[in-house]
């Protein structure tokens, strides 16, 4: 059951508080009289034992969590979900971005302290983000072969955008090597498809919905729309049975007659929930935990350098926005279980909510 709203005072944090508990090792000798050991006890037995008894073997505390005023935490402020599409050398529309600008953003983006996220993690809140550190959910649509393929190895091939994230994020410390990816007909190319959805899912990649054809879901009939999702996710689970498959991007961001139909349904015995309906744009989304918080409608970024049609919408020019305003975005208290916010921020909280509010 959820929690009611209850707002803490900043002094909460006043005392800092280890995250886990601290470990005690004890080695047991068997002692001969004198006080000498067993007979059987090796040279390494010996020393690990002598070292066991010293002052030095004890563990150093964990490190604690900073308060929320010394990091500015705001976690009611906005969130950017990017959205790519293609990943080529040779672009043709502007979804499309070649490896060397997507490498640029990702950079950037590790350079300002954002942390990429799971949208499952980022519509339920659950976003573990160390304090002072921005969310940022990189979403990836249709599927495309240039997002990921795997070479002869078996790892993904180069300059495709898995590989590109991941190479960014060995470079790059808390820069999680995560995205969701939503799929749709024939998955990353066709060929061993399974095997890719499988590689993603194991390799903490989220999987979505987007639905099997990509029709524009207002012009098809409602049993269309729940087969087209239904029957998207029932392809991902026959590839990956444990994965969620929780949220769901419209194809070219429009809803079916029924928006509810895009967040729930059912189609020849295969049921869908989600958490979180995405749209095409094009603005930064709202914290999880803000009272305009609407899963059925996610906001998205476009992907886009700063020039070409759209591009005052694009996400150079929202990230610049957000640089040049910090108050407005998301900054995380390192405690996911905690929503710290400024106590005069303009943005009401959720009514309710699984964590506690501590206006500061």
């Amino acid at each position: 059951m959820r929690s009611s709203h209850r707002a803490r005072q900043s002094t909460r944090h006043s005392t800092p508080r280890p995250r886990a508990l601290l470990a005690l090792s004890v080695s047991v000798g068997l002692l001969f009289a004198g006080g000498c050991a067993s007979p059987g006890s090796s040279e390494a037995d010996r020393a690990e034992s002598s070292q066991s008894s010293t002052p030095d073997s004890t563990p150093a505390p964990s490190p604690t969590t900073p308060a929320p005023s010394e990091v500015g935490a705001n976690e009611l402020g906005e969130i950017p979900v990017l959205m790519y599409h293609r990943i080529t050398p040779e672009p043709t529309s502007v979804y499309d971005r070649t490896p060397r600008q997507f490498r640029a953003e990702l950079r950037r983006l590790a350079e300002e302290d954002y942390v990429p996220v799971t949208t499952s993690e980022y519509a339920t809140g659950r976003m573990d983000v160390p304090a002072g550190k921005h969310p940022v959910v990189l979403t990836f649509d249709d599927a495309a072969e240039s997002q990921f393929r795997l070479n002869e190895e078996g790892k993904p091939a180069a300059d495709t955008a898995v590989a590109i994230l991941r190479d960014v994020a060995a470079s790059h410390e808390d820069f999680r090597p995560v995205a969701s990816f939503y799929v749709t007909n024939p998955p990353f190319g066709g060929e061993q498809a399974e095997r890719k959805l499988r590689w993603l899912h194991e390799h903490g990649f989220e999987l979505g919905n987007h639905t099997l054809d990509h029709p524009t879901l207002s012009t098809v009939s409602a049993s269309e729309v729940t087969h087209q999702i239904a029957g998207m996710r029932r392809e991902i689970l026959d590839a990956v049975p444990d994965a969620e498959v929780s949220t769901f991007a419209l194809p070219r961001g429009v809803h079916p007659d029924s928006e509810q139909l895009a967040r729930s349904g059912e189609s020849r015995g295969t049921r869908y929930h989600h958490d979180a309906v995405l749209l095409v744009g094009a603005r930064p989304a709202p914290s999880p935990h803000a009272a305009g918080f609407d899963p059925l409608n996610v906001p998205r970024i476009r992907s886009q350098g700063d020039s070409g049609s759209g591009a005052e919408l694009g996400s150079t020019a929202w990230l610049d926005k957000l640089a040049a305003e910090p108050s407005r975005r998301y900054t995380s208290d390192g405690d996911p279980s905690v929503v710290s916010y400024p106590a005069d921020s303009s943005v009401t909280p959720a009514a309710e909510s699984e964590r506690e509010f501590n206006p500061y």
